[in-house]
């Protein structure tokens, strides 16, 4: 691997670290203001939603500018999260511009992995980047319960008292440890070093954008490995988003843990996720990726076992082999979306595709999460729903599948006579 690959992997450790605490800080501060329930998915709403908005614009962006610049701009944006928060807003608004920030660094970061690395080490890569991104969600996580938990250290007490805002908060040293940390990502990304990869000049004129953005993405649906990818990558990362903040009122509601110690349990999920990830990347290869589309519906199955587990040690067992499945699985299906896409586009804009439909499936999920909790589903509901949700859509897309490649050999057949 490149040496340039090593650094937006630092780069992507440090971001997701932060990115993942955040939005531990931000629940307890909504916690901590006496905020309704549903104000908690809507913090990953608020994350997710330039995702989706700013689609048609990120990859053209990505492909027109050096995408180690692209990247100091948007670890800029984060630190100006954690400004508003430490002043004061509300952690809807912070994270939000977070999530700007994110939106923005995405295509960057993967479209520099496609430019770097041949075809053949893209599952190799993969494996690589999601372990490193996983355990920066482990460490995130756990960091996050730190951060929030009532022995950490009053760091930011001093600071606290010159900003009547915040005088009331006792969150102000973990806010100023995740300025500090997308500080230094800050600039971690001056030292990622241009590609090389140069793509035609293309309009910025917004029309022309969004239909540019409508096209690639029809095509990469059409096509069939594409497509099949992506239907499973949406689906996972829509009902995964959700599952997240489900555990964590899981965690609270049967085994009675407090905000801290169930963001520990989250992060035992990200290490089975790192395992699964590492052998994904050493025993998978892109053109076996769709054999493991039945992993997928046992997956789902798996997530109905919360229902029967009352200890926190069976919890985190079985957490660690959902996460497991999930990165075996999940891994594989990324790098051959990823190299159809860069095949079918270019680099940036397909992560940008990939995104929008990905962040989309998140929001559908996440909006209609915090419209169960508005209308008081008990808790058993939302996980058999969940559960079913991911077995039954991972069914019907290897079912879809199968007809699909069977329809190929045929015409394979019929060509050859």
């Amino acid at each position: 691997m490149p040496r340039a690959f090593y650094l937006i992997l630092a780069v992507q450790f440090l971001s997701t670290l932060a990115d993942n605490a955040f939005l531990i800080v931000a629940i307890a501060r909504i916690v901590e203001l006496s905020g309704p329930a549903w104000l908690i998915p809507l913090l990953k709403i608020s994350f997710t939603l330039f995702y989706v908005i700013l689609a048609p614009f990120v990859g053209p962006l990505a492909d027109a500018l050096p995408k180690g610049r692209v990247m100091v701009v948007a670890n800029f944006l984060k630190v100006c999260a954690m400004v508003l928060l430490l002043s004061g807003v509300s952690p809807i608004v912070a994270i939000g511009v977070a999530g700007l920030g994110a939106a923005i660094y995405a295509p960057a970061k993967y479209g520099l992995i496609t430019e770097l690395l041949p075809a053949r080490d893209l599952v190799r890569a993969n494996g690589f980047f999601e372990s490193t991104t996983v355990c920066a969600v482990i460490l995130g996580t756990v960091l996050g319960g730190v951060l929030v938990s009532p022995v950490m250290p009053q760091l930011g007490s001093t600071f606290a008292l010159h900003m009547d805002a915040m005088a009331s908060t006792t969150l102000v040293a973990g806010m100023l440890v995740l300025l500090t940390m997308n500080f230094i990502a800050m600039l971690l990304s001056l030292g990622v070093l241009d590609s090389g990869a140069r793509y035609a000049p293309h309009s910025f004129h917004p029309a022309e954008l969004v239909r540019g953005f409508v096209s690639g993405n029809s095509l990469l649906w059409r096509d069939p490995q594409g497509g099949m990818s992506m239907a499973v990558t949406t689906l996972l990362w829509g009902v995964g988003a959700t599952l997240q903040l489900i555990v964590l009122r899981w965690a609270n509601e049967v085994l009675g843990l407090p905000l801290a110690q169930a963001a520990y349990l989250q992060g035992v999920t990200a290490l089975g996720v790192v395992v699964g990830a590492v052998c994904a990347s050493r025993m998978v290869s892109l053109k076996n990726a769709e054999r493991l589309l039945p992993m997928g519906i046992l997956l789902g199955l798996l997530v109905l076992n919360l229902l029967w587990i009352e200890s926190p040690v069976t919890a985190a067992i079985m957490l660690v082999v959902v996460g497991g499945i999930a990165g075996f699985f999940v891994v594989p299906m990324n790098a051959l979306l990823q190299h159809r896409g860069c095949t079918l586009l270019t680099a940036g804009r397909s992560v940008a595709v990939q995104g929008f439909n990905e962040n989309g499936g998140m929001l559908l999920m996440l909006a209609i999460y915090a419209g169960a909790i508005g209308l008081q589903l008990p808790l058993f509901s939302l996980i058999v729903g969940f559960a079913m949700f991911i077995a039954l859509g991972m069914t019907v897309i290897w079912i879809f599948w199968r007809r699909a490649e069977q329809s190929s050999i045929k015409r394979r057949i019929c060509n050859i006579h």
